[in-house]
């Protein structure tokens, strides 16, 4: 406004005025905290950032004066490569603005086997008309090779992108480059997802994958290769993040811990680290499992994976074994739900070993509850609470009374006494199934997931950080819930590696495994 027209405002529209400049000072004061806030916080992250990078560094060069045997230097190296790859991945995401030269950094590629057989794809301009109505010429073309995999072959991705140009007013049209998970990398999300279904399906390290693609011809170094998992485990973690948010929507769920080895830079030795695991139960129409990698086993990790102590903490019935890193969980208000596999467990252990009669007896007792559990198994809930109310509750009783008589007569310490101690002070948390159809009788689902990681556990062996085991878990959070919906884990991973590039962060949810729809081919 003139300040000439301030002579015609009255004192109430001066008063007007004057607030809502007062309004509009106070908001732009909010935004400028608001933007330090974020500035601060962003460098505060890259900081850490580079401070991680540099401590990996020197673990890096000092890595060869490790007292670890061959095969323990190799996965120390390429888990170090791959974290330095994320790591640098994520610093991007923060400042996403290059660094002056780092273009001449890169370094020469060389060409791709020959031998290879090449599919070419052809990219160009949708119309080949200049927007001053001239007919455009070819006067060239871009051409860019990816190494793709199909199960069993290898074979390359030959991109031509056309250059088209208007003589008259000298326009240059060209197809853009298709975004993809490494910018200006040679592998193709197919060939990605072969890097990552071999190191976590397959339990193949990198260095045996090196060994395999140099069979074929193609001098992949595992450094190159550790940097593909570094940089796919950033790209995938959203994923994760919203699989892990639909999985606590529902009201019951499994819990279970294993350990898993985890090489300690600078003394030359490993670590017993945990890979926690948390999935729907098989009366869920969602299918999902989530691991969450801590190296330790304090219950502190199961209370921060589940939000607790918090207002928008995960409130339902954890399903999980006498561990005691469960008990602060059930002290916030989740109701425990014991696992009756455990304690018949120790009553076949006695049977086994001692040939025990109360063992034997026992035994019996828990095969009559899961004959009821075979009936009931595909029940909607409230039939099968009505069934096991009928039935479960007149052997649980029994067995529970008959407990309590055996233990009068036997002394204390012995395996026997422990045996059913288990059982008589757990007594509620493995009777709750009975009265809630949306229990299971035990914790066997989320065992039979953790399953295929044990029998690999041999090849788990990772840095001092905790990155390249949380990258891990996120990966086989995705395979694995991929395999429980039916899914090949390469078509699966393929194809969201592919997608992921372009699909807009509200619309991730898509790509879970239990609603992924593959594409049709064009």
């Amino acid at each position: 406004m003139d300040t000439a027209d301030l002579d015609h405002l009255d004192a109430q529209q001066l008063r007007e005025m004057v607030f809502s400049l007062r309004r509009g000072a106070a908001a732009d004061k909010l935004e400028i905290e608001r933007r330090d806030h974020e500035i601060a916080f962003k460098q505060a992250a890259i900081d850490k950032l580079t401070h991680e990078m540099a401590v990996l560094k020197r673990l890096k060069f000092a890595a060869k004066s490790e007292a670890f045997n061959a095969e323990q230097k190799s996965l120390l190296e390429e888990t170090i490569e791959a974290d330095l790859a994320a790591m640098q991945r994520e610093l991007e995401q923060l400042a996403p603005t290059p660094a002056a030269g780092r273009d001449k950094q890169q370094p020469k590629r060389q060409a791709l086997p020959a031998h290879l057989p090449r599919r070419e794809i052809l990219h160009e301009p949708a119309s080949t008309t200049c927007s001053c109505g001239c007919a455009l010429q070819r006067i060239g073309e871009d051409v860019a090779e990816k190494l793709d995999y199909r199960p069993g072959l290898f074979t390359v991705e030959r991109h031509v992108r056309g250059k088209w140009v208007c003589t008259r007013c000298e326009t240059l049209v060209q197809a853009p480059v298709a975004p993809h998970i490494i910018d200006k990398g040679i592998p193709t999300a197919a060939l990605l997802s072969q890097v990552l279904v071999g190191k976590y399906v397959d339990h193949l390290p990198l260095y045996r994958q090196e060994a395999i693609f140099g069979r074929a011809g193609l001098a992949i170094p595992r450094s190159t290769l550790a940097s593909w998992v570094g940089q796919c485990g950033v790209q995938l973690q959203p994923l994760v993040d919203a699989l892990k948010y639909e999985m606590l929507q529902n009201r019951v769920l499994h819990a279970d811990e294993t350990p898993v080895a985890m090489l300690k830079p600078g003394n030359g030795k490993t670590h017993r680290a945990y890979l926690w695991s948390y999935c729907t139960t098989s009366y869920s129409a969602l299918r999902a499992v989530v691991f969450d990698f801590a190296d330790s086993r304090g219950g502190q990790h199961a209370r921060a994976f589940l939000g607790l102590p918090g207002e928008h903490g995960w409130q339902g019935s954890l399903v999980c074994d006498d561990f005691s890193g469960y008990k602060a969980c059930f002290e916030l208000g989740i109701t425990e739900a014991g696992c009756l596999a455990h304690a018949r467990r120790k009553f076949h252990e006695l049977w086994a070993n001692q040939a025990s009669q109360v063992g034997e007896q026992a035994l019996k007792f828990f095969a009559e509850l899961y004959a009821v559990e075979r009936e009931v198994a595909e029940l909607v809930p409230e039939e099968r609470k009505r069934i096991r109310q009928e039935r479960s509750r007149k052997v649980a009783d029994a067995l529970q009374q008959w407990l309590a008589g055996q233990r009068l007569r036997v002394p204390d310490g012995s395996a026997t006494a422990k045996a059913i101690d288990y059982s008589l002070k757990r007594w509620h948390a493995l009777t709750r199934y009975i009265d809630d159809g949306d229990l299971p009788v035990d914790n066997n689902w989320v065992e039979n997931q953790i399953r295929p990681i044990a029998i690999g556990r041999n090849n788990w062996l990772f840095a001092g950080s905790l990155r390249a085991g949380q990258r891990a878990a996120a990966v086989m959070s995705l395979i694995q819930s991929a395999k429980l919906n039916g899914l090949e884990p390469h078509a699966y991973l393929s194809d969201i590696l592919e997608r992921l590039p372009t699909q807009q962060a509200s619309r991730v949810a898509e790509l879970l495994p239990h609603r992924w729809q593959a594409r049709l081919p064009s």
